[in-house]
């Protein structure tokens, strides 16, 4: 007889098979009808707290078949999808199925990917995937990296190894001095994760020195060589400089390669943050347009962004290896995860965790399944729907095309009687600012914004496998039609001034 424990979180296997089966199905259903459902059911958070209802913790457990059936019930009806084919805000896209599963089967096996000895499997495919990802956006397969959660991890990753390489060597145990003066350069149109970086890494805001932007929100180079001369002149320490391979609001990439000559020559650390844009880099017709990725010292890339993988998925990836040792490898007693029959890979030694979960599975099944080939089609046809978009607006009598690049267009609604408005730039920018709370409520189509040039835009950024020329077509007309009713509500406010409108 054998003295099996019985845990009250134990399923038997007939059960487990029972409920997963529902699951499955649940979600095939969900697939299957995601285009007829709203993008978000705009409800508050009121009343989804009462829909959620047991402000206690019960004492006794429930079966797993029905916790299964309403977790199913409250996310697919309750919830905001963003792989609706008219959801297109921010940088969020469509996840691939086969990331889904892929995600049930890292949780089943659930290896801990910092040690080869607790991964010895993940932590070669794990491996695989980062020399992947390097090939696919056009750098050598010797370039090394680690999966994080997202794009801000993945720049904290590449800057605090910058900081360690070209920084005073003391830095490590003595920590940034005032005196040490260390700067880093990026333009206006950089993500907000620089700030965060200066800030929670020692250099402190003032470290940032702002470059300017061209009137396609690229990186002035030469105004980025002017302030580094004249900051070696004034005593500082420059260390690092960021560009960006498609910024978040417009999708702009800044001229990579003149950014890697200025490094080389001034000897600084160049990243690029590529967490949105870099995965076009794939396309043989945007070749020029990313020419000088190879010499970037560090690139930070998004799976979850344009290679459509289920939330989390970032990457670093670094030209030496070597350096995210040096930054992050510790030896303490308690560890043993050396092995003395082969020289093993830990990925403790590459970045901020040590206890990690196994990302890298949804990436590489992802990426079997669809091939170069599948990627090359699917950004493409992101990038061409983004240009119809942009298309449709600039012809439309009542929207204002602003920008367009990569698979990111932005515009705004301008309502036919917009002259007779006082001060109709300000008018403009409460319109469409409250054009775009009423279209993310409203549940036809999620979009989100950005300021050009201090004008309030609305800004889709399509990375949406399940978008088609319909949708933006439709989208569109969404759009004027909520216009017209937002504009007509501000209209009718006493506090707007207007002459005869």
């Amino acid at each position: 007889m054998t003295n099996k424990r019985h845990a009250p979180i134990e399923i038997d296997n007939e059960e487990f098979r029972k409920a997963g089966h529902k699951l499955i199905d649940t979600i095939a259903d969900f697939l299957g009808t995601i285009q007829q459902k709203p993008v978000t059911t705009g409800e508050t958070s009121k009343a989804l707290q009462a829909l959620l209802g047991m402000a206690s913790l019960p004492a006794d457990g429930t079966s797993p078949e029905h916790i299964i059936d309403k977790a199913s019930a409250l996310l697919l009806d309750h919830s905001l999808f963003n792989g609706h084919p008219k959801f297109f805000g921010y940088i969020t896209s469509s996840p691939a199925p086969i990331g889904a599963l892929a995600d049930l089967l890292a949780a089943i096996v659930n290896p801990n990917v910092g040690a080869q000895v607790l991964s010895p499997m993940a932590t070669q495919i794990e491996l695989q995937t980062i020399q992947w990802l390097s090939e696919f956006i056009g750098v050598p397969s010797t370039y090394g990296g680690i999966l994080v959660s997202g794009g801000n991890m993945a720049n904290f990753t590449a800057f605090v190894t910058a900081r360690t390489i070209k920084a005073p060597k003391k830095i490590k145990s003595g920590g940034i001095a005032e005196e040490d003066k260390l700067v880093v350069y990026c333009s206006k149109a950089t993500h907000t994760w620089i700030e965060k970086a200066a800030v929670l890494f020692g250099l402190g805001s003032n470290a940032i020195h702002w470059v300017e932007t061209s009137a396609d929100n690229k990186m002035k180079v030469e105004a980025l060589e002017r302030m580094i001369q004249k900051d070696l002149q004034d005593g500082c320490r420059p260390i690092m400089v960021i560009g960006n391979a498609g910024d978040v609001s417009t999708g702009a990439v800044d001229d990579l390669q003149d950014l890697s000559a200025i490094c080389k020559k001034y000897e600084l650390w160049f990243h690029i943050d590529g967490a949105y844009g870099i995965p076009a880099a794939v396309l043989p017709e945007l070749k020029d347009m990313f020419a000088g990725v190879d010499g970037a010292d560090s690139i930070a890339l998004d799976p979850h962004k344009w290679l459509y993988s289920p939330l989390e998925a970032g990457c670093t990836l670094v030209k030496d290896p070597n350096h995210l040792i040096e930054t992050y490898s510790s030896h303490p007693v308690y560890y043993n995860f050396s092995s003395t029959v082969e020289r093993t890979h830990n990925f403790y030694e590459y970045g901020f965790q040590n206890s990690r979960g196994f990302r890298a599975l949804k990436v590489w099944m992802s990426l079997l399944q669809v091939g170069r080939n599948g990627y090359e089609q699917m950004i493409r046809e992101d990038i061409e729907l983004s240009k119809l978009m942009y298309a449709l607006v600039d012809a439309h009598a009542e929207l204002e095309a602003m920008t367009q690049s990569l698979s990111i267009a932005t515009f705004r609604y301008v309502p036919a009687n917009v002259k007779t408005i006082d001060n109709k730039e300000d008018y403009l920018n409460r319109l469409n600012e409250s054009l775009l709370n009423e279209l993310q409520q409203g549940g036809q189509v999620f979009l989100s914004n950005a300021v050009i040039g201090e004008k309030y835009c609305l800004r889709a950024c399509i990375v949406n496998f399940r978008t088609s020329r319909e949708d933006i077509e439709q989208v569109v007309q969404i759009i004027v039609a909520a216009g017209k009713k937002v504009h007509k509500a501000l209209m009718e406010k006493p506090a707007i001034n207007s002459q005869g409108a």
